[in-house]
C-alpha cells in the first residue's frame, strides 16, 4: 500500500538545494522514505547577501521548470503544504522565516545553517517548541552511509576522540564556521558525541582548526580545509583500533531522513545536540579573536542572556 501523499512546500529559493531535494522528492521512482512526497510550491525570499540576491531568480525559474508554484505570500505557502522547508542560503534569517513558517503540528527542515548566532540559534528551537512545531537541522555528513554505519562503532570500541576534516568557506555576518564548516562539525559529533567542554581555534591561510576538549580527556580536532586537495574525511581513534572514513556529502541521504522525519514526526537530530554544535562553533570564533580556550557552559550563559535581552 503506497503512503499518502504528502505536499512540500520549500521557503527561499536562492539556493542549488532546492531543485537538488525536489529532483528527489518528485522522482516517480523514488523508494523507501523519498516516497510518497511532492515539492509543490515554493516562497521566494532572500536576502542582500550576494550568494542570495545574485542568485534567487536563476533557482526559481529552474524550480518552475521542475513544476514547483512560486506563491507571493506566506499565507499561500502554508496553505498548499503539509510540510516545510525552510532552504535560504542565509542563516541571518531564519529566525524571521520561522517565527513565520513554524505551525502547530506542521512538520519543518531547517536547511544549515539554523540561524546566524548561537542566541538565535536558541531562540529558534524555543519557538518551534512552544508552537508544536515538529523541528530537526542537520549537515548531510551525518548521514553518510559509511558514519551511519553501527559497524564501525564495533570495530574501533569506545571513541577516544576524532579528527574531521573538509573544505572552508565563509560568510559574512556570522561566525565563520557557521555556513561551511557545520559539515565537518556535525560529522565529529556525530561520531563522539555531546559533552564538549572547551574548544580553541588557530586559523592560517592555509588551514582553520579548532580542537575541542570533550568530558573525560577525549579530543575532537575539526580541520577546514582552505588551500588544496579539499575532500572530506575522518579518523577515529578507539579502544580497539582506529579507523578512516572518506565520504562525500549525499543529499539522497539527507532527504530520507527529512522524509522519514515527515512521516514520523520524530527528529533525527536532537535539539540539544544542534545547539551544542553551535556552541562549539560559536566558541571557536571567541577563542580565535580573544586568543584563549573558551568554554562551552560560558558560550551558553552569553547566549542565554542575549536571548531574554532578545525578548524584553
Amino acid at each position: 500500500m503506497n503512503p499518502p501523499l504528502l505536499r512540500i512546500g520549500v521557503v527561499g529559493m536562492d539556493t542549488s538545494h532546492v531543485p537538488a531535494f525536489t529532483n528527489l522528492f518528485n522522482d516517480p521512482a523514488a523508494s523507501g522514505d523519498l516516497a510518497g512526497f511532492r515539492v509543490v510550491a515554493g516562497f521566494p525570499d532572500g536576502s542582500d547577501a550576494p550568494m542570495s540576491r545574485e542568485r534567487i531568480a536563476g533557482f526559481i525559474e529552474e524550480a518552475r521548470g521542475l513544476g514547483v508554484e512560486i506563491v507571493r505570500t506566506p499565507e499561500e505557502l502554508i496553505e498548499r503544504s503539509d510540510c516545510l522547508m525552510i532552504l535560504s542560503v542565509d542563516g541571518r534569517i531564519h529566525l524571521r522565516q520561522v517565527e513565520t513558517f513554524a505551525v502547530p503540528g506542521k512538520p519543518l527542515f531547517l536547511d544549515k545553517p539554523v540561524a546566524g548566532s548561537l542566541a538565535e540559534t536558541m531562540a529558534v528551537f524555543d519557538l518551534v517548541k512552544s508552537r508544536g512545531t515538529p523541528c530537526f537541522s542537520s549537515s548531510c555528513m551525518r548521514f553518510g552511509s559509511l558514519i551511519s554505519d553501527s559497524a564501525w562503532r564495533e570495530t574501533v570500541g569506545e571513541v577516544l576522540g576524532a579528527s574531521s576534516w573538509g573544505p572552508l568557506a565563509y560568510q559574512d555576518g556570522m561566525p565563520e564556521l557557521f555556513f561551511y564548516g557545520i559539515h565537518g562539525i556535525e560529522a565529529l559529533f556525530t561520531v563522539m558525541g555531546s559533552g564538549c567542554e572547551s574548544v580553541t581555534r588557530t586559523k592560517t591561510a592555509l588551514h582553520d582548526v579548532t580542537v575541542g576538549v570533550w568530558e573525560g580527556g577525549r579530543v575532537g580536532v575539526y580541520r577546514g580545509i582552505l588551500e588544496g586537495n579539499k575532500a572530506y574525511g575522518q579518523i577515529i581513534h578507539g579502544t580497539r583500533s582506529g579507523l578512516h572514513l572518506a565520504e562525500e556529502p549525499s543529499y539522497e541521504a539527507l532527504c530520507r531522513q527529512i522524509g522519514r522525519f515527515f512521516r514520523s514526526r520524530i527528529a533525527p537530530v536532537t535539539a540539544t545536540e544542534t545547539l551544542e554544535i553551535y556552541a562549539f562553533m560559536e566558541a571557536a570564533e571567541r577563542s580565535l579573536h580573544e586568543d584563549h580556550s573558551v568554554g562551552i557552559e560560558e558560550t551558553f550563559l552569553q547566549a542565554k542572556t542575549s536571548v531574554r535581552e532578545r525578548n524584553l
